[in-house]
């Protein structure tokens, strides 16, 4: 059974940064697709980033020159750094991996307010 686990959600204001970081239980060597996403209130949930096992990055683009997805296979860890946090960034950040056998894990989210 493969864990996610999401760290370094917090409030912060407009403007400031946060590094959110998600680490698997695993060797993410097994995952072909690693990717954050997020859930606002009252909303779905969305793709925000995603990062293949060779390193083509993806983003939404509400994101794009704000947010860099990357993944450490050493630590089995991925990163979201954001930047120039917007109060509509504000949401639950889920941390997604896929394996070639389109097994998918989740973890069990944290928690970004950004305040105006």
């Amino acid at each position: 059974q493969v864990q996610l686990v999401e760290s370094g959600g917090g409030l912060v204001q407009a403007g400031g940064s946060l590094r959110l970081s998600c680490v698997a239980s695993v060797s993410i060597f097994r995952f072909n697709s690693m990717a954050w996403h997020r859930q606002a209130p009252g909303k779905e949930r969305e793709l925000v980033a995603s990062i293949s096992s060779i390193g083509i990055t993806n983003y939404v683009d509400s994101v794009k020159g704000r947010f860099t997805i990357s993944r450490d296979n050493a630590k089995n860890t991925m990163y979201l750094q954001m930047d120039s946090l917007k109060p509509d960034d504000t949401a639950v950040y889920y941390c997604f991996a896929r394996d070639p056998f389109r097994r998918e894990s989740w973890g069990q989210g944290t928690q970004v307010t950004v305040s105006s």
